[in-house]
């Protein structure tokens, strides 16, 4: 793995659940960068990669000498690239950053976990998860999906009229509903809202066209 390019702005990328996220917000946004798909856990690359990430994590945004990594540091520094207001600022960058925190404590996390236990986890072992843990993120995301429906019953999207970065964060974990078992069919406000964001290409399809 290389982790220059021949562009001065390249985003280092996994086809995984977070890393999905800052690819649809570059794609959405239509930046003029480079698009790297990384293997930063692998043991060929993982020193390597750890260089601009401790973390060895993806997504990972690199402009020469600058690096980002996090998800949401990157699409917020990709909107700022392109002069989008897609990361909110002024008077809606509060409530923005509320529903990013709240996705990240409440929704995603619990539909992390029920991705990492049925989708991510059974790529690379057989042990059996514990059925109480299952019906554990099962109930806590009933309980935040609940809340979400109750805002978006008379919303577009979660600040309003007009997409923003917030809709496809808190959206992160509901393109893998099917194979995670996520009952989205119970949150019909949901259901609507995420139908409009699968109408974007970028949000459907990020990796189209992207390297294997």
């Amino acid at each position: 793995m290389k982790v220059q390019t021949k562009s001065d702005v390249s985003l280092h990328y996994t086809r995984h659940f977070n890393p999905r996220v800052a690819v649809a917000v570059a794609r959405y946004l239509s930046a003029p960068i480079t698009y790297v798909r990384a293997s930063p856990r692998d043991p060929k690359y993982e020193a390597e990669f750890r260089l601009i990430n401790p973390n060895a994590l993806c997504p990972v945004l690199l402009e020469g000498t600058r690096v980002t990594w996090e998800t949401d540091a990157v699409a917020c520094r990709l909107s700022a690239l392109v002069g989008a207001d897609f990361w909110r600022r002024g008077e809606d960058t509060a409530e923005m950053i509320m529903w990013l925190s709240w996705s990240a404590h409440h929704l995603n996390r619990a539909a992390g976990d029920l991705y990492f236990h049925r989708v991510s986890r059974p790529t690379w072992s057989d042990e059996t998860c514990d059925p109480s843990v299952i019906e554990q993120a099962l109930s806590e995301f009933r309980t935040h999906a609940a809340v979400l429906d109750a805002h978006l019953r008379e919303r577009s999207w979660l600040l309003g009229s007009q997409i923003s970065y917030a809709d496809f964060r808190v959206a992160t974990g509901l393109p893998f509903a099917d194979a995670a078992g996520l009952p989205l069919a119970e949150f019909p406000n949901v259901v609507r809202w995420h139908d409009r964001l699968l109408e974007i290409d970028a949000w459907r399809a990020p990796f189209e066209g992207l390297p294997d």
